[in-house]
């Protein structure tokens, strides 16, 4: 895992051990990072990096220009790794070791420009997720949600507030989600 454009391109990220995080891969984050390129600037942006892991989409958002990243991870492995990560690229984010949905009522009050959403596969929690970022207003009006899930998996319900774009990667699903202008 490594840093793929940016300030802080090329440093090597530390990734976890064991089997209870799956890091999104670089093959997919340069996917990703294209993508939202295209769509936004990250240039002073603000993101959100929810279910962090090893921190790896957060810090590759702030190596190409967020000004700020909030991560969150229920995980205490995810939160250490998060933090050593950061301090290895010499940056740094609001790091919180708490579930998603105590973190997320926190952020009240607070917008992002991005948030990235990678939650345990068949957890069942993408639904709780989008709620909860509706409920508490969490992203700006030109936001994008990034979210990678199992193809096996469709997309919460949204209605009609998105309009969305999805791209298949073998086993994955990349999706991104982007509030309809209100007419």
């Amino acid at each position: 895992m490594r840093v793929i454009a940016g300030q802080y391109r090329g440093k090597k990220l530390f990734s976890p051990e064991g089997n209870d995080v799956r890091p999104t891969t670089d093959r997919i984050k340069e996917t990703v990072f294209n993508i939202l390129s295209s769509k936004s600037d990250f240039d002073g942006a603000t993101v959100l990096d929810l279910f962090s892991g090893s921190g790896a989409l957060g810090i590759e958002a702030l190596s190409r220009g967020a000004k700020s990243a909030v991560f969150v991870d229920k995980s205490r492995d995810s939160f250490e790794l998060t933090k050593k990560n950061l301090a290895h690229v010499g940056t740094s984010g609001e790091v919180y070791n708490t579930d998603f949905q105590v973190a997320l009522k926190k952020l009240c009050g607070r917008k992002f420009d991005f948030i990235f959403l990678d939650p345990p596969y068949f957890g069942k929690n993408e639904q709780i997720v989008f709620d909860l970022i509706e409920k508490y207003d969490l992203l700006t009006q030109n936001g994008i949600i990034f979210l990678e899930h199992s193809t096996k998996i469709g997309l919460p319900d949204t209605g009609e507030r998105y309009i969305i774009d999805n791209r298949v990667c073998g086993s994955t699903t990349i999706s991104f989600l982007q509030r309809r202008e209100h007419e």
